[in-house]
């Protein structure tokens, strides 16, 4: 049978030993953190296949080694679609050459009014290199429902001065096509900027 002595001194080293493993691992270099919301591994918003504002059918895997965000919004939005996009042309720009690498795609949850043309004149006015993408009205639905969007037609005081309620909020895809992240809208850009950074590096 083990004596006392023994089994205190076996306990004692064992803590020792256990003790300095935990401080190596405290002191390890953590990964670095998000700013944005982690959805990594997400069983929604995995693909789409979507008319972009040129008229080409698009998908998610057209964009691969780019890191995506994605917005569902609408041209007629008066301020949080706007800021979003200026946002987003502000984020390309801060990237400096790895800004080519990054494609920002803005969702039409109003494809009554916004037209391919229409679409394309908004883009016009962030970043030449952005997308409009669209769907049929009677396919919306759909897409809203795999991405957890929600929107909703507010009727104004005549047929074509209503508005849109909309989510207001991007999704992050890495340079793999893999949903990474979710950011909200009035988040600060700087945080995207270095979670878009984080992404290309991750991936590179």
């Amino acid at each position: 049978m083990m004596n006392r002595r023994f089994a205190v001194n076996l306990i004692a080293r064992y803590a020792l030993l256990t003790g300095a493993a935990g401080l190596i691992a405290a002191c390890s270099p953590q990964q670095a953190a998000f700013s944005s919301v982690d959805v990594t591994g997400a069983e929604y918003a995995k693909s789409f296949e979507l008319t972009d504002h040129n008229g080409q059918v698009r998908h998610l895997s057209d964009f691969a080694g780019k890191v995506v965000v994605m917005f569902f919004g609408y041209t007629q939005c008066p301020d949080v679609c706007p800021t979003t996009m200026t946002e987003m042309a502000g984020i390309k720009r801060a990237l400096g050459p790895d800004g080519d690498r990054l494609q920002i795609l803005f969702v039409t949850v109003d494809p009554e009014r916004d037209t391919p043309s229409v679409l394309k004149g908004y883009m016009a006015n962030f970043d030449p290199s952005f997308l409009a993408l669209y769907a049929p009205l009677d396919k919306l639905a759909e897409v809203a429902k795999e991405y957890k969007i929600y929107y909703k037609k507010v009727e104004g005081k005549t047929d074509s001065s209503y508005t849109m309620d909309h989510s207001a909020g991007s999704y992050v895809y890495d340079t793999k096509g893999q949903l990474r992240l979710f950011t909200r809208y009035g988040s600060d850009p700087k945080g995207l900027t270095e979670d878009v950074r984080i992404l290309l590096k991750q991936t590179s």
